[in-house]
């Protein structure tokens, strides 16, 4: 159940989103207490497709969609758009993810609504943003890594861009979007108003590498790491990554490792000089550090003082007593799925709700909307509506 204090108790939210971004905005909402109702089509929206399908799930659809109501509709059809329109006036938050201008051809535009609506606030997610040259350019997460300097910030030692392989820019993207909402709400408790958000894949990107822009133009391109030692380096049985950020931090890394001598050397007597001499630095940590298992680097550079972790898959993470001390995460029950890890939001009430089935809850939510039994039949005979059944 959830808790009478979470900040978006009572407050509607019609997700018109598909995919990561602003499915995991408008979940947070939905985490912090919103009724989000997922508008989308007969199918299901693509984010569904995302990977490896469970019957009507992927992890994606479940990690990003917890806590919605689903209503699967055909937007074309006016009667479903009337219907919609109705919930709006009901509503506090609008979510789209559309390309720009397809919600303005379907008549359900931020001027359209806000005349409805005067307060409503709109969130439009989008690759590129709604104006602007390449505001009509297909999007993924992988594009704007690469358009947005990611790749080539995250470059390898041979200095080939690389990918992360997490939608990292999507998740992002929601997390400014869901903070822009929060926003805008208060200013609508203050002065009264509504507003529209554009928020896009590309400054949010841009935005959560501010540093690493700032870095690029004040270093001449050089955005490398921020001081040395730092990274993941190979044991005998696996790797273990150190962070010697200050002078007493490699010393005491050197003396763990019985190499006092590199102390007095002078290509590392300074945070500036390792870092200079950096990769000639790691070639001799990486030496001694694979002489032993990485349990025992890690208890005697703990033991010193030195940040350090053993480098993790997810079952470690998973069994890690500290994990689990702290309740890190809460395994769901996910009907059709099975039992599935779910990390704690920070913040975020603890709640394990699972995601909707395609249209489980179009028929009740249409009559929300005031539609008839009858009405309901009838758009569903035409194929306007999927109820799940």
């Amino acid at each position: 159940m959830s808790d009478m204090q979470d900040a978006f108790l009572g407050l509607k939210v019609l997700d018109f989103t598909a995919g990561v971004a602003g499915p995991h905005a408008t979940q947070l909402m939905a985490l912090h207490g919103a009724d989000v109702i997922k508008i989308e089509p007969l199918k299901g929206e693509w984010g569904r497709t995302l990977g490896r399908a469970y019957g009507e799930h992927t992890a994606h659809s479940i990690a990003f969609n917890r806590g919605k109501k689903s209503m699967a509709v055909d937007l074309k059809n006016p009667d479903v758009r009337e219907a919609v329109k109705t919930l709006v006036k009901s509503a506090d938050v609008v979510a789209e993810s559309f390309r720009p201008g397809v919600m303005a051809r379907l008549g359900l535009s931020y001027d359209e609504l806000a005349g409805l609506k005067p307060d409503l606030i709109y969130l439009s997610v989008s690759g590129f943003g709604q104006q602007g040259p390449y505001v009509n350019r297909p999007v993924t997460d992988a594009v704007i890594q690469a358009f947005s300097g990611w790749m080539t910030m995250n470059a390898n030692e041979q200095g080939i861009p690389q990918r992360s392989r997490m939608v990292a820019m999507d998740v992002m993207t929601g997390l400014y979007g869901a903070n822009a909402v929060a926003m805008a709400l208060i200013s609508k408790l203050r002065f009264n108003c509504g507003k529209w958000i554009d928020c896009n894949l590309m400054q949010a990107a841009a935005a959560f590498q501010t540093p690493k822009m700032i870095e690029y133009h004040l270093q001449d391109g050089d955005t490398g790491n921020l001081y040395a030692p730092v990274g993941a380096y190979p044991t005998r049985n696996g790797q273990i990554n150190i962070t010697a950020m200050r002078d007493d931090h490699f010393i005491a890394l050197c003396r763990v490792l019985g190499r006092e001598d590199l102390v007095g050397d002078p290509r590392y007597q300074t945070g500036r000089q390792r870092l200079e001499n950096e990769r000639e630095l790691n070639k001799v940590l990486s030496s001694e550090l694979a002489k032993k298992d990485s349990e025992y680097w890690a208890a005697h550079l703990t033991q010193a003082d030195v940040m350090n972790s053993i480098v993790y898959n997810y079952s470690d993470y998973f069994d890690d007593p500290h994990v689990d001390e702290v309740e890190s995460f809460q395994w769901l029950d996910h009907p059709g799925v099975g039992m599935v890890p779910v990390p704690v939001v920070p913040g975020a009430p603890e709640l394990l709700i699972s995601s909707p089935d395609v249209g489980e809850h179009t028929e009740a939510t249409l009559r929300s909307a005031g539609l008839s039994d009858l009405n309901i039949e009838s758009l569903d005979k035409l194929g306007a509506i999927y109820c799940g059944r």
